[in-house]
């Protein structure tokens, strides 16, 4: 039976014929169990399917036609949220190109409205984590370029930080995407970012940043001349913690550069110095929940210090490292790197690979049908 063709209502009247109420229920057996479960999972993936296509065919559609037909700019926000819970599922996020529904996105992120472009920014960022697929359709489809304008100079904040991290999402192991970030002088944009008054906004730029310097140690003389460690050392007496903690985490790579060594912080060598004791000082008058919740900062702080002057900090010394009870670390955690990797937890999230639908099996839904409620289908994955 799981290789017939399904028939939804026949489904319906199967699975009814044990709940009548006219006699006694019989027990399902192991393989009609399994059947089930399948046509119930392939009837699912098909209404995404489905789905997926009529929001794309509506994407589609010139904006003066859905102007006429009444669909507003919150329908359209709506549509792309749907969206993006669809496509939380790599098979589906590889099919949306495949039924129409790719190019429309990337075109919403030049939109008129801030919030369109905000939110097909983030539908953008969760079809391209961990999926070298499409990364490379959306490369192919000239994704790159109207991410790198609205990070740079979109006149929405929000519509910049939702740029940012699909573009550290699309960039990430991602070669072709990497040349393309650094020729586009990308890291001038990183620079505007650590200047802005936004601590979102810092702390994604931050994060990319750090990925960026790890990846490639050729660029830190680049940083260095951008002014990236005089922005990191402002940016690490900042109030927000996890700014401090990125801005020092990415102090730490430049001083670990082999080509470059400690001579990319020697020309602020009194700076830096007294940055790191006012850490210290900071630190060591906390109470102690405080100190348990700037654990990552402490060893941060150490690390640079030792890395810069090649001497223990007195954090060390005073016991304030690693407190009772804490296990020790011979190298501070990648803190920096969790604030651009949360594709690190979503990869565990999404659904697991699943048999991926024909497109066929779908039917194109009417214009009245595109603005209606979702098929139950929607929660193949789940949501961040």
């Amino acid at each position: 039976m799981a290789g017939d063709r399904l028939s939804w209502a026949g489904l319906l009247k199967w699975s009814l014929s044990y709940v009548d109420g006219a006699g006694p229920s019989r027990a399902i057996s192991e393989e009609e169990r399994r059947w089930l479960a399948e046509a119930v999972e392939r009837h699912m993936m098909v209404d995404v399917v489905s789905r997926m296509r009529e929001i794309a065919l509506l994407m589609s559609t010139p904006p003066a036609v859905l102007e006429v037909q009444g669909i507003t700019h919150d329908d359209i926000e709506g549509l792309l949220s749907e969206l993006q819970v669809h496509v939380e599922s790599i098979d589906m996020a590889n099919d949306l190109h495949s039924v129409g529904g790719l190019v429309p996105v990337i075109k919403y992120l030049r939109n008129s409205n801030a919030r369109i472009r905000a939110k097909a920014a983030d539908v953008v960022t969760t079809v391209v984590q961990n999926n070298p697929t499409s990364q490379q359709l959306v490369m192919e489809a000239s994704g790159f370029e109207p991410l790198l304008s609205n990070f740079r100079s979109d006149p929405d904040l929000t519509a910049r930080i939702k740029a940012l991290g699909a573009l550290s999402s699309l960039i990430r192991n991602n070669r072709p995407g990497v040349a393309a970030f650094r020729l586009a002088n990308g890291y001038t944009g990183l620079r505007d970012a650590l200047n802005s008054e936004s601590a979102r906004f810092q702390r994604k730029a931050l994060s990319l940043t750090h990925y960026l310097l790890s990846e490639s140690h050729s660029d830190c003389s680049v940083f260095a001349q951008l002014g990236f460690p005089h922005l990191m050392m402002r940016l690490a007496s900042s109030n927000d913690s996890g700014v401090r903690e990125a801005a020092l985490g990415g102090l730490l790579e430049l001083a670990r550069d082999t080509t470059l060594g400690n001579r990319s912080l020697l020309a602020e060598h009194d700076r830096l110095r007294r940055l790191l004791r006012g850490r210290m000082e900071s630190i060591r008058v906390m109470t102690p929940e405080d100190l348990d919740a700037a654990r990552e900062e402490r060893q941060l702080v150490d690390s640079l210090w030792i890395a810069c002057y090649n001497e223990p900090s007195m954090l060390r010394s005073e016991g304030l490292l690693v407190l009772p009870g804490e296990e020790s670390f011979e190298q501070p955690p990648d803190v920096a790197g969790r604030f651009f990797e949360p594709m690190r937890q979503a990869s565990a999230r999404r659904a697991p690979p699943v048999e991926r639908s024909d497109p066929g099996d779908g039917t194109r839904g009417g214009m009245v049908l595109l603005l209606g409620p979702a098929p139950d289908g929607r929660s193949n994955s789940q949501s961040h």
